[in-house]
């Protein structure tokens, strides 16, 4: 009797193996964007875009005329807008591309104050640097943005 139940207890643990060995594990999909968070990312790219062109133009003209009022205008009103706007897209975005995207957006805003300063201080010189940077930050941050997103729209 005794040697029935060994038996019966190697064939039960050989058969749990087995059916455990060959079962397949289960297929976890990579996360994807919903057709409202594309819609939403393409709604503040296309907001964030221009602001960048309203930067590119009118910012870079009160910093060369030295403006500095207007330079302290431009920066608390359409580039703060410009920065929310961004902080919301970057909510949108897949996980692992959020850190990336949080980073740029508050290298932006650094070097923004970074601008607002020279301007306070009429230093034309450090408010064109900071300037220069803070755009190819967000230049950086748009092409980021623009790679995360799937090249098709889902149906």
């Amino acid at each position: 009797m005794k040697r029935y139940r060994s038996i019966l207890s190697c064939i039960l643990a050989l058969l749990i193996s087995f059916v455990v060995g060959c079962g397949s594990p289960e297929v976890v999909e990579p996360p994807t964007y919903t057709s409202t968070q594309i819609e939403q990312i393409q709604k503040y790219s296309s907001e964030i875009i221009g602001l960048r062109d309203r930067m590119t133009s009118e910012l870079s003209t009160y910093i060369q005329q030295r403006q500095w009022v207007e330079v302290d205008n431009f920066i608390h009103g359409p580039m703060g807008s410009a920065l929310l706007t961004m902080n919301y897209l970057t909510r949108n975005l897949l996980p692992d591309d959020q850190p990336q995207a949080r980073q740029l957006s508050r290298e932006i805003f650094e070097y923004l104050v970074d601008v607002d300063k020279a301007a306070s201080k009429g230093n034309q010189a450090e408010a064109v640097s900071s300037y220069r940077k803070a755009l190819d930050n967000l230049d950086t941050f748009l092409d980021r943005v623009s790679q995360a997103l799937p090249t098709e729209s889902p149906a």
